[in-house]
């Protein structure tokens, strides 16, 4: 898995890290005192629902807090001329359709927003590859050859 992440990534993570920590923590410990309180715990769907919400917002924090401690920063290159991290790369289908992301880490992954890791299928058949160059990318379907028709730091308007 890979290490990068874009500063405004890491501050992203940082965030939910300390919302997790010091304002949803602390309402759900607060939400099973008071479940606790009322007696029979066997049968107050309040407190194991919170007993349950409290498990998953530690295991966040835990995954969280192992990546802070293993990512590193990375800033884009400014006029790239190959695709790498934080680059977003245009391709042309065997089809006509044309397609656009933004090569990023596994922490920030957004497809709806054109966001891929660079650790994907697709980001991997990217990586290195410079503008007009065909590349062949594995999907689950089968084997598929892209062009390469543009490499840039911003999103270019389709």
């Amino acid at each position: 898995m890979t290490n990068l992440i874009s500063a405004e990534g890491l501050k992203k993570l940082c965030d939910e890290y300390d919302y997790l920590w010091k304002v949803e923590r602390p309402k759900v410990v607060r939400g099973v005192s008071d479940a606790a309180a009322e007696g029979d715990r066997s049968e107050n769907a309040e407190y194991i629902y919170g007993k349950k919400r409290l498990r998953e917002i530690d295991r966040k924090l835990k995954h969280i807090g192992s990546r802070l401690k293993v990512l590193k920063v990375a800033v884009p290159p400014a006029k790239p001329t190959m695709a790498s991290f934080g680059c977003w790369v245009t391709y042309e289908e065997e089809t006509g359709d044309e397609r656009c992301y933004q090569l990023v880490g596994p922490d920030e992954i957004d497809v709806s927003i054109g966001r891929i890791s660079l650790d994907s299928p697709v980001g991997q058949a990217l990586l290195h590859k410079k503008l007009d160059d065909e590349v062949t990318v594995k999907k689950p379907g089968g084997m598929m050859t892209v062009y390469i028709t543009g490499i840039s730091a911003t999103r270019p308007e389709l």
